[in-house]
């Protein structure tokens, strides 16, 4: 059943008939969920497996590990994945819808905003039998298109042995200090979905906006491709502070490298890697049925063992990571970055050029 929960913000940019229809939905699904008996029709009358499609920016590793434990509970669907970062699943899906559908069934990447402009276009089909019960409201969209299935939070790492606990920035504001010039890395927000989705935020922050992106471009960032490499580069020591996901920098500590982190005190920006339906898709029900996986106690489970935090309070923590409540969270408008985005990530690049 998908249940209604309040979110950061509600989407200005569905008209009235898509929000009644919304509406209508959610109501119908006040009957148990029938998820069981969906199983049960996914395969083709002639035994073959139902092969679903999944887009996803997830970490080669961890959506493997995810797929193994959803096809042992449902061996009558095969599932395929095509794995980027969300800028290139952008540029494919934008490919396909023009030479004709979208091919795949499933989108599991990054940031609520990229959701938003699909569902605004047209291209996410209202969710019609996800259990949200036992998540929490921020990882829940009200006008049940997609939900989150991780809070992945942005912060401050840095190498454990090259820098000095007195000489660590405690702060976003901290990062524009001249001493740290040549020292910082982050991920290009034209590549990572997490941090164009970081730049509309810090970009609308009152308290930081375009003056601080400006400032931190003074002090010369090395820009990676990605999250995964501004980690592995703050654990080399080429640049030993940077700005990246708070998981990858406990994949690396837990593999033996002197990185560790610290949650900024005025706040981090946080994505919770939304999953949801293409309206195209021909196997709604097995892709409701992945959805719900990635949301049960199990899936949840592997999720907190992948260094995640998860978006159900009933499955713990990572081993050192706090507990959500008590990270300060960036809560911006979700339509104000959802719409501002685009100007975000090109002021961005000149900053730092």
């Amino acid at each position: 059943m998908l249940s209604p929960s309040l979110r950061l913000s509600k989407r200005a940019l569905l008209s009235l008939a898509a929000l009644a229809t919304s509406a209508a939905v959610l109501s119908a699904c006040a009957e148990p969920s029938e998820s069981e008996d969906a199983a049960a029709t996914t395969a083709t009358a002639d035994g073959e497996k139902t092969i679903l499609t999944v887009y996803t920016s997830e970490p080669e590793a961890k959506v493997d590990e995810i797929n193994a434990a959803f096809m042992a509970a449902h061996p009558e669907i095969e599932v395929e994945v095509y794995r980027a970062g969300t800028g290139d699943l952008n540029a494919r899906i934008a490919a396909e819808k023009e030479s004709g559908d979208i091919e795949a069934d499933v989108l599991w990447a990054a940031d609520s905003p990229t959701f938003e402009t699909y569902a605004a276009e047209g291209d996410l089909a209202q969710l019609q039998d996800i259990d949200t019960a036992d998540l929490i409201e921020e990882a829940v969209d009200e006008d049940g298109y997609y939900v989150g299935t991780r809070i992945i939070p942005t912060v401050i790492a840095y190498n454990s042995e090259l820098v000095k606990e007195s000489e660590l920035p405690q702060s976003w504001a901290d990062l524009t200090d001249p001493k740290y010039a040549g020292q910082l890395v982050m991920p290009d927000p034209a590549v990572s979905g997490a941090a164009a989705f970081n730049a509309s935020v810090w970009k609308n922050d009152e308290n930081l906006g375009e003056e601080w992106i400006n400032a931190l471009g003074e002090n010369a960032p090395m820009i990676a491709a990605s999250n995964g490499p501004t980690s592995q580069e703050i654990a080399g020591g080429g640049h030993p502070i940077g700005i990246v996901v708070d998981y990858l920098v406990r994949d690396l500590a837990a593999e033996g490298s002197p990185i560790d982190l610290l949650y900024p005190s005025d706040g981090v920006p946080f994505i919770t890697e939304p999953a949801g339906v293409f309206e195209a898709s021909e196997n709604k029900e097995a892709a409701e049925l992945y959805i719900n996986f990635l949301l049960s106690e199990e899936a949840q489970q592997i999720a907190v063992e992948q260094n995640y935090l998860p978006v159900r309070e009933d499955v713990g923590t990572p081993a050192g990571a706090p507990a959500l409540a008590d990270i300060a969270l960036m809560t911006p408008d979700l339509q104000v970055v959802t719409d501002d985005k685009d100007a975000a990530v090109e002021l961005f690049q000149n900053a730092m050029n």
